[in-house]
């Protein structure tokens, strides 16, 4: 996979962020995510973050110029040179096709790895989550949960929900999903990308990387 560009493909709250964590470390690459980018944003409390956090507290997505010019700067970086995992981008067609020029151009391989997920499983699983204001922490009051209720195990600060992990505003995303993402697919196999799927569930993230990484050695 050196040398590779691999694309994380699935809905919200699929997992894409914790698999693409699990791969970068067995593959040794730099795991490049957008949500990550953008959130650090929202908490420095930057121009991008307030602009940021509008849109992602409604359940949309971040317009395509706002993000292709972030995800290009950082393709820029030295660490990118040998391969990268990106989590979270393409997630339209205007992106894509950003994304393949810029693979073109650079000859860099493409593999696209499609986390299958069943819809109410994630529902279930996003609605759980709560998070720790102060340090971060992410807890899931199913499978994770705190020592004590709704209290954060390193610090003591009462966990929050956050707002794109409400229902209602999941659905929305999965909406959004639906009508701007899935059509992306097509673009991937009409370009000749290697397509690799790998089902998810409730199981352990690295059952779910263990099949990942079969579909890539395959």
């Amino acid at each position: 996979m050196t040398n590779s560009a691999l694309l994380l493909f699935g809905p919200p709250g699929s997992g894409k962020g914790t698999q693409a964590v699990l791969l970068a470390g067995a593959l040794k690459m730099p795991h490049i995510s957008t949500g990550d980018i953008f959130r650090k944003n929202v908490k420095d409390g930057t121009e991008l973050g307030k602009q940021v956090k509008q849109i992602m507290d409604s359940g949309q997505l971040v317009p395509d110029e706002l993000v292709n010019k972030i995800v290009a700067d950082r393709l820029g970086d030295s660490d990118c040179a040998s391969g990268f995992i990106l989590d979270g981008y393409p997630r339209t067609a205007v992106q894509a096709e950003m994304l393949d020029c810029y693979l073109r151009t650079k000859g860099i391989p493409k593999v696209v790895v499609n986390l299958v997920v069943d819809y109410n499983v994630i529902i279930e699983r996003i609605t759980a989550r709560r998070s720790c204001p102060a340090c971060g922490a992410v807890y899931n009051l199913v499978s994770n949960p705190p020592k004590s209720d709704n209290v954060c195990d390193r610090d003591g600060t009462s966990l929050i929900q956050r707002e794109d992990d409400k229902e209602d505003v999941m659905r929305k995303r999965f909406e959004a999903y639906n009508a701007q993402t899935l059509p992306v697919m097509d673009f991937f196999k009409v370009n000749g990308y290697r397509l690799v799927e790998a089902v998810g569930g409730n199981g352990a993230p690295e059952e779910l990387t263990a099949r990942v990484l079969a579909g890539l050695n395959g």
